[in-house]
């Protein structure tokens, strides 16, 4: 019967796996070179980018929706007239350049304001043909060459009386008869394009168009570069993902990063990210904006060459193999097979022909170390008690001496030995000298950008909740019930909205029960932290309503008391909170108040629970601001991560807001890379490292289980078996449970059984002298 496994699967599989890892040490590890700029930094670059664009992009849906929401707005009193209609839709303070009410059908102006509107190149009456729904904003360059963002906006207005005259249509009155029904115009505003927000030393920010023409520069302090305004400022790959997104297409990258020139000793980084949305489905998306960022960076310092110590772990793990097969080569493998054609021989012999009786005749070789030697010696006796030569020996028990367990213990031992240094310590180098100082200025600027995307976010909350509070002033109750059901559904982060009386009292609310509600009616406008404690955090922004400010001022009680609600409160909930700082490739972030408890965050924690160890507490209370100074962003290296026995970790942390209604708040972002996440040189070089150790441990560990489970374990069994079996245990029936070298032992030692159990009944003597006496040589030992 042939044999199914064995001792020589495992054996060979622990070779071939060894030499495997050898070979990837050698090729892994000596294949790791520093970088004259780490890929670490150019990753950086191009996740800064991907944050300005996302701020212009989302900067630029929050303009073109806040024109619409306020072309939609019902028309004050005293607009009936294209310019008062036009500066009723334009309030002051807007950043607008300019504004013009259109006739759609005619494509002329009937009002303007502010600086002229670029409207060259426009086709109105085809933006505002039937069936179109939001039209997007698009690129035009004024009169002097400057580029201009045009946001338009449909506004119904009652149809105009029958004319009276050529003057009186010019003068574009727009009241209308009783029953006359209502017309479109087109609302049009220009703005400035607005350079993207960029954060970092010496970093310049430009933003510009699918042809390569920078639109807007921003540099911060430092070192400013030279801005490039040619249109190879534009890199091709990025030119093509601005065109994919205006076709609509989602394909191709979207992101990317290049190196430039070396100038003075130092490189160029520059990182470029389309402003469009992935899905296309966006304001931004027809635009063809991209940011390009750039910034110049030291060279990385060369560190030792991994190649010799590659070479040499290698080299190592090959002899370890070759010295680890080869033993158990010659102590288990050789010796079990041959015990395996021994038993084989010896049950050949109880046959029935003289041949095969002539078998026995030959006596067992015995192996000097181990099971196999005991289970041969044990076969020998036997053989000769089925001769006749001796009866049953005694079973003696066996001192404690090393035996196959024992050998594979010690092969595991030497393997180890060698890759538990690659896995604990070899290739280490300390976080704060590995992480270059261009990568920790990397991770503060996209803290300080992911501060400021939550104060933008924040500040939006406060403005058009400001505005909702304008269209309650002397609103019945189901008009001001409309204008926050509309505003909650404008407002994805409320998760309710609610008006509360000069007392404090809720007067009406719409979406869900708040988590809780202010106490008393605060003055002013702003952003406040309801509780201090609780499962949920609960975030509110508050708006005066004209009305109530014209109630309190009132001398008479009795108008104060009639007046209209005090207060408009927009609850902003966490998960919202969450999804604004949470951003990739910054690793963990949160948002934190001023006692340094988390708000939200981008992985999961409990409310107003503390940072996960001291050293971010530690940085993030260095942003606080000295008395009569603002506060400052932060970043350091630290000896522990975000999370227990993470390692070490880049952090930063940077406050919300320096100035305004929000630095009273005194809230923080902090955010903890872990180093190692890090594409640097030294980590890549210990991860291999480590990986070659786990490897050899790994398979050293497996290959050795499998030859203990199915070699060594049934090897002793079988070896305790025949050792009863010569020892005079005749009745015990052994079983084979193997097709393999053990399980063959076994059947061979069953059917010596049997013949014994024969030979006790009266044929022993008869038996025995059918077999041929041994032959020997002269002066030398029987044959085998």
């Amino acid at each position: 019967m042939p044999l199914l496994g064995g001792v020589r699967p495992p054996i060979a599989a622990l070779l071939c796996a060894l030499l495997a890892v050898a070979a990837f040490t050698a090729l892994g590890l000596g294949t790791v070179h520093e970088q004259d700029v780490p890929q670490a930094l150019r990753d950086a670059e191009r996740q800064i980018a991907e944050d300005a664009a996302d701020t212009v992009g989302t900067s630029i849906n929050a303009r073109a929706t806040a024109v619409r929401r306020a072309a939609a707005s019902d028309a004050p009193a005293g607009s009936s007239t294209p310019m008062a209609l036009l500066r009723s839709l334009l309030p002051s303070g807007h950043p607008a350049g300019g504004g013009a009410l259109l006739d759609p059908r005619t494509g002329r102006p009937l009002a303007a304001s502010g600086e002229t509107v670029p409207l060259t190149g426009v086709d109105v009456p085809a933006l505002v043909r039937p069936g179109t729904a939001n039209i997007a904003p698009r690129l035009a360059f004024s009169g002097r060459g400057e580029p201009r963002l045009l946001l338009f906006a449909r506004v119904a207005v009652p149809a105009p009386a029958a004319k009276q005259d050529e003057n009186h249509d010019q003068a574009g009155d727009l009241r209308g008869d009783q029953g006359a029904e209502e017309r479109e115009l087109l609302l049009v505003v220009s703005e400035k394009v607005a350079a993207p927000a960029v954060y970092g030393d010496g970093r310049t920010g430009q933003l510009a168009d699918r042809n390569g023409k920078v639109l807007a520069t921003a540099a911060t302090t430092g070192t400013a570069l030279a801005p490039r305004t040619d249109h190879r400022a534009l890199p091709a790959a990025a030119a093509n993902a601005a065109n994919t997104a205006n076709a609509g297409l989602a394909t191709g990258d979207v992101s990317g990063s290049e190196l430039g020139d070396g100038h003075k000793g130092l490189r160029r980084v520059m990182g470029w990210a389309s402003v469009a949305a992935a899905d296309g489905k966006d304001d931004t998306s027809g635009l063809g904006l991209t940011v390009l960022t750039a910034r110049d960076v030291p060279p990385a310092k060369e560190g030792a060459d991994p190649t010799w110590f590659a070479l040499v772990a290698a080299g190592a793990l090959v002899v370890i193999t070759v010295l680890v097969t080869l033993v158990l080569w010659g102590s288990m493998q050789r010796p079990l097979l041959r015990l395996h054609l021994s038993a084989a021989r010896l049950a050949r012999g109880v046959g029935e022909t003289s041949s095969d009786r002539e078998e026995l005749a030959r006596p067992v070789p015995a192996a000097a170390f181990g099971e196999p030697g005991r289970a041969g010696r044990a076969l020998e006796s036997i053989r000769r008690q089925l001769l006749g030569e001796t009866g049953p020996e005694p079973v003696r028990p066996v001192r404690r001496r090393p035996g196959a367990r024992a050998l594979v213990l010690v092969c595991a031992l030497v393997i180890a030995a060698w890759g538990i240094p690659l896995l604990f310590l070899l290739n280490r180098v300390p976080a704060a000298k590995a992480v270059p100082a261009a990568a920790v200025a990397d991770q503060q600027a996209r803290t300080e950008a992911a501060a400021d995307r939550v104060r933008r976010s924040l500040g939006r909350s406060c403005t058009d909740l400001a505005t909702a509070a304008s269209a309650l002033s002397g609103a019945p109750r189901e008009r001001a019930a409309e204008v926050l059901r509309r505003e909650r559904a404008d407002h994805p982060t409320f998760r309710s909205l609610y008006v509360l009386d000069r007392t404090g009292a809720v007067v009406l609310r719409v979406g869900k029960q708040p988590l809780r509600t202010l106490a008393h009616a605060p003055t002013g406008d702003g952003i406040t932290q309801v509780n201090t404690s609780g499962p949920i955090p609960a975030i509110a922004a508050y708006a005066q309503v004209p009305a109530a400010r014209k109630a309190r001022n009132a001398k008479d009680a009795k108008d104060a008391k009639d007046a209209a609600p005090a207060v408009v409160v927009a609850e902003i909930g966490v998960n919202a909170l969450n999804s604004l700082v949470e951003r990739q490739g910054l690793g963990s972030v949160w948002l934190t108040d001023k006692r340094h408890r988390v708000l939200a965050a981008s992985v999961g924690f409990q409310a107003f629970q503390s940072l996960p160890h001291r050293g971010l507490t530690r940085l993030a209370a260095r942003t606080e601001a000295a008395p009569g100074s603002v506060g400052s962003p932060a970043s350091a290296v630290l000896h522990t991560g975000a999370a227990p026995g993470e390692g070490p970790s880049v952090a930063a942390a940077a406050p919300l807001a320096q100035k305004g209604p929000l630095a009273g708040l005194g809230w923080r972002v902090v955010s903890a890379e872990p180093a190692a996440a890090l594409k640097l040189a030294a980590f890549q070089l210990q991860a291999r490292t480590m990986l070659a150790g786990l490897l050899a441990l790994s398979v050293g560990v497996a290959c050795l289980s499998w030859l203990h489970i199915v070699v060594v374990r049934p090897l002793r069994a079988v070896t305790r078996c025949a050792e009863r079996l010569a020892g005079g245990d005749r009745r015990t029936v052994l079983y084979p449970v193997h097709h393999d070298e053990c399980g063959s032992v076994t059947r061979s030692l069953e059917l010596l059984r049997q013949a014994l159990v024969e030979r006790d009944r009266g044929g022993g003597r008869a038996y025995a002298a059918s077999v041929p006496a041994p032959s020997f040589r002269s002066g030398g030992p029987p044959q085998q």
